[in-house]
């Protein structure tokens, strides 16, 4: 059994992943054994079905999708708007992505970083159902994830999301993280399809989740809107990760290996899209990396002449 991280940025960190997942495939002796890359997600900027996060992602998308092709890696793209009405269906760029994403997902055999041969399936992280039905219809090959914006903080709720057929996983709120007793009690088959995210910087007790992402799908949709007020009392300070690691919600990489894991939990998300290169490569040696090889990731990384992580 193997963790599987599903990481942020397939937009708006290309240049950090061309360079990292050349390690990941040539240095494996760097790397935890125990762990692995089970997709990388985001959306480009400017895109009307995007949510969760204010996108900036500007990489190509044809560059994209070929790189997790030669990597082997599922790409998902995160169309967790909230608030989208029929008329937005119809939009050019973010049914064009569809179009390549499902294209380069399902062509054919692919070689995974193992060197094997297999079929990469690339998914939709997904809120509406109107949107869902969608792509359901027109890109049949998609598989999709409940996303964490639906602000699932009731276990009964969020045992109805994962028998929902619909979903090949579901991202819970982090603030049912520790949920042991309940966690333990669900079925093999829903611990599979559960997503924990990580390394949520969020207050804890914050009750204004769901407006705070209705903002970002009000802008995404192109409407004029105020600024979200987080009402987190370390709201200015942003996001820091040493702050995140004190959240009660926070899973730690011990507590993936030696809590969840033997629980028979897999997979793990760890945000970050809204985030610098930097911070998100702190996060990818964290998880990821055995500490007697972090120096020598660092210096692999920072000193790459064409990557510019400040």
């Amino acid at each position: 059994m193997k963790a599987y991280y599903h990481l942020p940025g397939l937009f708006e960190f290309y240049d950090l992943y061309k360079v990292f997942l050349p390690l990941f495939r040539e240095h494996g002796e760097y790397f935890f054994d125990w762990c692995d890359i089970g997709s990388i997600y985001g959306a480009p900027a400017d895109c009307l079905w995007g949510g969760g996060r204010v996108g900036f992602g500007d990489a190509d998308p044809d560059d994209v999708s070929a790189l997790m092709r030669e990597y082997g890696i599922s790409a998902r793209l995160t169309f967790s708007n909230s608030l989208l009405e029929k008329r937005h269906l119809d939009d050019r760029k973010c049914n064009r992505l569809c179009e390549l994403l499902e294209n380069s997902g399902n062509a054919g055999a692919e070689r995974n970083v193992e060197g094997n041969i297999g079929c990469l399936r690339n998914g939709i992280i997904i809120c509406s159902d109107l949107l869902m039905d969608h792509i359901r219809k027109n890109y049949p090959s998609f598989y999709f994830v409940s996303s964490t914006t639906k602000v699932l903080t009731d276990f009964e709720d969020l045992k109805k999301e994962l028998d929902r057929e619909t979903f090949e996983y579901v991202v819970p709120d982090f603030r049912l993280n520790k949920e042991f007793k309940k966690l333990n009690r669900l079925s093999q088959m829903q611990k599979n399809k559960v997503e924990f995210l990580c390394n949520e910087c969020c207050d804890f007790n914050c009750f204004d989740r769901k407006n705070c992402y209705e903002n970002v799908s009000r802008k995404a949709l192109g409407e004029e809107c105020e600024d979200h007020i987080c009402v987190s009392p370390n709201a200015s300070s942003g996001y820091r990760f040493s702050d995140a690691m004190k959240n009660p919600g926070y899973i730690g990489p011990s507590e993936v290996r030696d809590v969840y894991m033997p629980m028979g939990f897999s997979n793990f998300k760890l945000e970050g899209r809204s985030l610098g290169s930097a911070v998100v490569f702190e996060f990818l040696l964290h998880y990821m990396i055995r500490p007697e090889h972090r120096l020598k990731v660092r210096e692999e990384v920072y000193l790459d002449s064409m990557l510019d992580l400040f």
